[in-house]
């Protein structure tokens, strides 16, 4: 890319920076597949300008508000809380205060970030046919942070971005309850994004995918298997700052769980897709450069995980 589109003048760059926080700001319930469904949520993960990461040296903070509404049929089993139980009903509200630190550093053409949250969840859950008792809870979920995001600009129009999303035991976890914030497990999710641009349209397509893998939870003995998770975006903006688009997204479990109750039920893979509408708006506040998205994702397809609804609004401000 020319010199001259890596400045940090370039209106371009300040768009991105405006409007985009990329797949630093991923937030995800800390479900497991031992509880049903897994760190992502259908269609959550992908963010507008999800493979650019800027050369510009700011500080993005946002927040980032899900709220998930979902039940597990009473025909299928799964593994929660150490025990074996059948028909779940889910609503999450999880909200995460999410910090950003661009780097300003280019090299070769690749830019670089990093970033870290903070999240809280509230959590209901009730069984259908009282096998568990219900339970509801809020609580400090587990601990993200991403240490290098690597962006590299093919040209002004296509960008990707490489990172490792991790996820730290630090929420609240007990065997004795279902409505659990953390999970127990350390979670690695290489991933990868892309963002290619139609200037002359003002369309933006974007894709998100990574792969969870998770590590044994050391008070039941489960290992939950990896975790498939694409997303995809397409967005077309306006000149007054607002846009609409369409998000949606594909959950695999790559394999079968093992170790604890998950010797006793076999296969636990599932999967889900799920699509929804989009709206976004960027401009500034007091001069302060802000954006907003909301999304509404519905998941039409599952297996052996729960089906529902997912809204997420998110809310991110720049700061140099």
């Amino acid at each position: 890319m020319d010199k001259r589109n890596r400045s940090v003048n370039n209106p371009f760059w300040c768009a991105v920076t405006t409007a985009g926080v990329f797949a630093l700001t991923s937030a995800q319930p800390a479900f497991a597949t031992e509880g049903g469904v897994g760190r992502p949520i259908t269609g959550q993960q992908v963010t507008p300008y999800a493979g650019i990461v800027p050369p510009t040296s700011d500080w993005i903070l946002s927040f980032t508000s899900i709220y998930y509404e979902g039940s597990l049929g009473s025909s299928k089993t799964i593994p929660v809380a150490g025990t074996i139980t059948t028909g779940l009903n889910y609503q999450v509200v999880y909200v995460m205060a999410n910090a950003i630190k661009t780097w300003g550093i280019t090299a070769g053409g690749w830019n670089f970030a990093s970033s870290f949250g903070v999240p809280v969840q509230y959590t209901n859950a009730s069984s259908f046919n009282g096998i568990l008792p219900n339970d509801h809870a809020t609580q400090f979920a587990d601990l993200f942070f991403t240490p290098v995001v690597a962006g590299y600009h093919f040209s002004q129009t296509d960008h990707v971005a490489l990172s490792v999303q991790i996820y730290a035991p630090t929420g609240a976890y007990s065997t004795s309850r279902i409505a659990n914030a953390g999970q127990n497990t350390w979670t690695f999710t290489p991933t990868i994004a892309y963002t290619h641009l139609i200037p002359s349209q003002n369309i933006e397509l974007s894709a998100n995918y990574g792969v969870e893998f998770y590590t044994v939870n050391n008070k039941t003995n489960y290992k939950n298997a990896p975790v498939s998770v694409l997303d995809l975006l397409a967005l077309k903006r306006f000149s007054n700052g607002w846009g609409v688009g369409v998000v949606g997204g594909w959950i695999e479990q790559l394999g079968n769980d093992t170790g604890g109750v998950a010797d006793l039920i076999g296969s636990t893979s599932g999967h889900s897709l799920g699509i929804g509408p989009m709206v976004t708006w960027s401009g500034k506040v007091s001069k302060t450069p802000v954006s907003a998205t909301l999304r509404w994702v519905n998941e039409f397809e599952a297996s052996k995980r729960p089906k529902g609804n997912a809204v997420q609004l998110s809310i991110s401000a720049t700061f140099q």
